[in-house]
């Protein structure tokens, strides 16, 4: 049965416009783009009026924690609770167990997929075996699997030495290497930002220096190898900064911000909710407002969630002791539109091209456009529609999010993969 996306505001992420059109789709592909269409007798009509009709939505970090940690998410739910938040496609993180270091494991992700996935899942391989930083991998023989990117996320590569021979080996493959970037030596143990809350909440911080440092160092790195870089996760006002700086120079760099970082403050820890314990932490009111300045200016390309399951075991304890993440699928958009649509700091164009365009354009896969003969990935959001965060709604098996309660203004409401329905909200069919 074809479908026809009736009277919605098609967001063109090559072009950034948004114009009212009629999406037609045949099968797994986009058939026609275009004002009044009228539909044939089988045609399925989705009526799409006030809402934007997007390029299905790319999360590119993720955590669906199988194999190996199915307690805390599979890609059954990981997925589920992906589509129900929007996102068409993710890229998962390596920091499973085993990690994916090797060819058997990144098949494994996607023998699971192809059966148990709702959403389209990119495996991302680990830049060192074991992530332990020590010896890079076999990444001509993992991209030969799937892999479209390389990360030791989690983790970060400590040795200068062996982050310049994975970039080097990545340059010649043209892959792009995710670093997670965190100082060990001056993180060490601690659970939070360094600053005025770390002190009067009597927990151990961690400084900003300890990820400026490393993104320093990186940026450094591929200038050298002329290797593409993606910063994960930039916190800081020191990294935007930085990373400015680098794409001034002319650096292949790019890197993302997740909805948390221009979000919260280090304020949130206060009451010790250990949902707010995430690495690298929640950020001053500078941070924050410097990661929204690099998102208006483009110095940040992408918007990600770094989608983090735990069990409710594994939270329910002391701060220091709970492990590090929050769980980012099911909200993003909200957040997004709440945070930086509402407010001011990206147009809604921009905002669907952080969460889509850019990030395809930065694993190299396909998505991110919807023009005529694309396949059919198309997420639709009402940008007005308002509901307050509910953790026991949530699709994912985890409950560790410090917004539940929250109020926030637009969602998803429909999410099409291959041409497939795989998520309506509240979007009326009619034959």
């Amino acid at each position: 049965m074809k479908k026809l996306i009736k009277d919605g505001y098609v967001i063109d992420t090559q072009n950034m416009t948004m114009e009212r059109k009629d999406v037609l789709i045949e099968a797994k592909t986009v058939v026609a783009i275009d004002k009044n269409i009228s539909p044939d007798a089988d045609t399925q009509v989705i009526n799409a009026e006030g809402k934007l009709v997007c390029p299905g939505l790319i999360d590119m970090h993720v955590h669906l924690r199988e194999p190996g940690f199915e307690a805390k998410e599979t890609i059954a739910t990981g997925t589920l609770a992906a589509v129900h938040g929007g996102f068409s496609a993710v890229a998962c993180m390596p920091n499973t167990n085993p990690v994916c270091d090797s060819k058997a494991t990144v098949r494994f992700i996607l023998d699971k997929a192809r059966i148990f996935a709702k959403s389209k899942v990119y495996p991302i391989a680990a830049i060192t075996k074991g992530s332990e930083g020590k010896e890079i991998t076999e990444m001509a023989d993992l991209m030969d699997a799937g892999a479209v990117a390389f990360s030791d996320d989690g983790q970060p590569v400590m040795d200068a030495g062996v982050m310049y021979k994975a970039m080097q080996y990545a340059k010649m493959l043209d892959a792009v290497i995710i670093s997670h970037c965190e100082d060990k030596g001056l993180s060490s143990d601690g659970v939070m930002n360094e600053g005025y809350y770390s002190t009067i909440l009597g927990l151990k911080g961690i400084p900003k220096a300890a990820e400026e440092i490393m993104v320093a160092r990186d940026i450094i790195l591929a200038k050298a190898t002329k290797c593409r870089l993606h910063i994960a996760h930039v916190s800081t006002k020191g990294s935007v900064e930085l990373v400015r700086r680098a794409k001034e120079d002319g650096i292949n760099v790019t890197c993302e911000a997740a909805p948390h970082h221009f979000t919260l403050t280090d304020s949130a820890v206060e009451g010790y909710d250990t949902s707010t314990k995430v690495n690298p932490p929640l950020r001053s009111e500078e941070d924050v407002e410097a990661v929204k300045q690099g998102l208006a200016d483009g110095t940040i390309d992408a918007i990600a969630t770094d989608h983090a399951p735990h069990t409710a075991e594994e939270k329910k304890v002391e701060y220091q002791y709970a492990p590090f993440g929050l769980i980012g699928l099911e909200t993003a958009v909200g957040l997004v539109f709440t945070e930086l649509v509402d407010k001011g700091v990206l147009t809604p164009v921009q905002a669907v091209c952080k969460l889509t365009k850019a990030p395809a354009d930065i694993l190299k896969i396909s998505g991110g456009f919807l023009t005529k003969g694309c396949t059919a990935d198309i997420t639709i959001i009402d940008p007005d529609v308002e509901c307050t965060v509910n953790p026991e709604d949530f699709k994912s098996k985890a409950r560790n999010t410090p917004f539940a309660g929250r109020r926030l203004k637009g969602a998803a409401v429909m999410t099409i993969v291959n041409g497939e329905v795989v998520f309506d909200s509240q979007i009326a069919f009619e034959k």
